[in-house]
């Protein structure tokens, strides 16, 4: 069956790949290469170590959560990351999307799972790419330096096989969990900014139904 890629091409509202900086930003990081697969990997490079992982602070209002958005910031949560990636993507003439997946993370922040009450991330958010006839995973959320500092590896990505969160972390023989993928939600041309908030009201009731929401919000900077 043919697939309609024109959705997955033209810019979103958050997948702002129309925006200046956002293409500014795609041409300086793509390489020298002619080859898409190779500017492709080279984006993905420039994200995922170009941009601190930060999930303290979760802004999901419309103007911050846009691709371009997070090139002013230096830093952003999982979703922003894949969709700078996505919108560089299309900048270049590769088809893009949003993937989107809870997962529970073995060897997360104690203090941001004290904050969620929970070891479930909902709505983790990478990008997917149309490279040589086929969709490809890539996730750009955890930055180098980040990952030497937790002691994990961090996510390579060649073009060719999904790059997500590996199960075990490597350390010593693999005996740590890392990652586990609970539920997938599936994909998204644009960033599904309603779907993510109802999704973070079903799993964190807390954040929005608890006489202390503001307060405990403020903890996360979680703003709508």
């Amino acid at each position: 069956m043919e697939q309609n890629f024109e959705q997955y091409l033209q810019p979103g509202k958050y997948i702002d790949s129309d925006h200046p900086e956002v293409r500014a930003f795609a041409f300086k990081h793509k390489g020298d290469s002619a080859d898409l697969l190779r500017q492709a990997v080279s984006l993905y490079y420039a994200v995922r170590d170009g941009f601190i992982y930060d999930p303290f602070h979760v802004d999901l209002s419309e103007e911050h959560l846009k691709a371009s958005a997070l090139l002013a910031r230096g830093r952003g949560f999982c979703v922003e990351k894949a969709a700078l990636l996505a919108a560089c993507a299309r900048v270049i003439g590769i088809p893009s999307r949003i993937g989107l997946a809870d997962v529970r993370n073995h060897l997360g922040a104690e203090r941001l799972q004290k904050i969620l009450q929970s070891d479930v991330f909902a709505c983790h958010g990478f990008t997917e790419l149309f490279l040589e006839g086929r969709w490809v995973k890539a996730t750009p959320a955890f930055n180098k330096s980040l990952c030497e500092k937790l002691g994990v590896n961090p996510l390579e990505f060649d073009g060719k096989k999904d790059s997500i969160f590996q199960e075990y972390d490597g350390h010593n023989g693999n005996e740590r969990k890392f990652m586990e993928y609970l539920t997938d939600h599936g994909s998204f041309s644009d960033v599904p900014r309603a779907f993510i908030i109802q999704t973070l009201h079903t799993h964190y009731p807390h954040l929005f139904e608890h006489p202390d929401s503001e307060a405990i919000k403020s903890t996360l900077h979680l703003r709508l």
